[in-house]
């Protein structure tokens, strides 16, 4: 019974672990977006392309 309190208490301290981890690559930036804004405009146009079929389709 007592190894069952033993893998809780580490389970706890690795998800305490992996928890500040996150937080941390999170407030570094690790999980910003730079490539899309970058490329949003190539596809831009065909954005409008498809709005404009789409309310065609509709009238």
């Amino acid at each position: 019974m007592s190894v069952i309190y033993l893998l809780i208490a580490i389970s706890i301290f690795v998800a305490i672990g992996f928890f500040i981890a996150f937080v941390f690559a999170v407030k570094s930036g690790q999980y910003d977006d730079d490539y899309t804004p970058s490329v949003r405009m190539l596809f831009d146009d065909e954005l409008i392309k498809s709005s404009q079929k789409k309310s065609e389709i509709k009238s």
